[in-house]
């Protein structure tokens, strides 16, 4: 079987079957299907944000049930539709959520970079109460990404965007 990160058996939650998958390291997925079907409680059942009615989910090859969730969530980080980002600079955005994980701010050239790659190039000091929904979804992503977890997991990362920016966002990410 190759070298893989993520697989699941058998697993299902609150009715929904899933099939057995395999997610292979350093590889770009894509999990499709319609509406309703289940791919975010696919994406929480994986940083262990739910718990699978039957079957199991192994990450390098551990069962993700006997991983602490915290470790887990910060290796496996699930970027979700809804944006949240406090009503303050994106600098004091970064400063907020490095502060609540107990990590070291990055530096602002790594902030930039960051956000050059989510396609945002306003300054560190623009509020980003008055940004448009695709500008905060983007700093948002930005700033997840700039935790540089193991895996990263975007929940409809597209959703707010326009096609020139959705598309340039996922290139980049």
């Amino acid at each position: 079987m190759g070298n893989y990160i993520l697989e699941t058996k058998d697993l299902s939650f609150k009715g929904i079957r899933y099939q057995d998958i395999v997610i292979e390291e350093n590889k770009v997925s894509f999990i499709v299907g319609r509406s309703g079907t289940g791919k975010s409680t696919l994406l929480r059942l994986f940083n262990g944000m739910l718990s699978p009615d039957t079957g199991t989910i192994t990450y390098h090859g551990k069962d993700i049930e006997g991983i602490d969730t915290i470790a887990l969530r910060r290796e496996i980080l699930l970027i979700s539709q809804s944006v949240y980002l406090f009503d303050v600079s994106i600098r004091e955005n970064f400063r907020e959520f490095y502060g609540y994980r107990g990590m070291e701010m990055p530096t602002e050239k790594e902030m930039v970079d960051f956000l050059a790659m989510c396609r945002i190039t306003f300054p560190l000091d623009k509020d980003t109460s008055n940004m448009s929904g695709g500008e905060k979804q983007r700093v948002y992503m930005a700033i997840y990404l700039s935790f540089l977890p193991r895996v990263v997991m975007l929940d409809e990362p597209t959703s707010a965007l326009d096609r020139e920016n959705g598309l340039d966002v996922i290139r980049n990410a």
